[in-house]
């Protein structure tokens, strides 16, 4: 049963900070109150599901590819996402994603960490997604990915400096 996308955001306060675990497949092992009140789901219905419970059909591809590919190389992310709740309402967060290591060094879980958009970002944010968004739908993975290479440049940036951008775009 898959959910359809309402018009209704749930507000993110500037206090909540909304955590998740998850396992090498992107599976969730632990979701704080919060993150279970926003989604909507009970945590049964979340624990040992893909992450992907939450996505939005408005989040555009390469994000998630770009998130992952970080995530794999034990590199920490940030990145902007619109969640879509059970009941088709969104929200959105800015995450910040850190691989969690045992002593020996082997990836033990990862950690999400999430909090409101700035009023200023999702100004920024909303219109890059819906291009890349658009390119995706028109020239696939290759067409969004040179979209937001190209957006980075005109930040000064490239995907190496993704995370640096992100926060200049939260804090702006």
């Amino acid at each position: 049963m898959s959910t359809t996308p309402t018009d209704i955001e749930h507000e993110v306060k500037k206090v909540d900070i909304i955590v998740t675990k998850g396992d090498a497949e992107g599976n969730i092992t632990y979701a704080n109150p919060i993150f279970v009140k926003l989604s909507g789901y009970t945590q049964g219905e979340l624990l040992d599901k893909p992450h992907s419970i939450v996505r939005h059909p408005d989040m555009p591809k390469i994000i998630f590819k770009f998130l992952w590919d970080q995530i794999k190389a034990g590199k920490d992310v940030k990145a902007f996402v619109k969640n879509l709740s059970k009941d088709g309402a969104y929200y959105w967060v800015y995450a910040h994603v850190r691989v969690a290591t045992n002593p020996d060094g082997s990836f033990r879980n990862y950690v999400s960490t999430r909090k409101a958009v700035s009023p200023n970002a999702r100004t920024v944010i909303e219109p890059l997604y819906k291009k890349l968004l658009e390119a995706e739908k028109e020239g696939g993975m290759e067409a969004s990915a040179k979209l937001l290479e190209e957006f980075l440049e005109e930040q000064g940036a490239s995907f190496d400096t993704f995370n640096e951008v992100m926060d200049k775009i939260q804090n702006s």
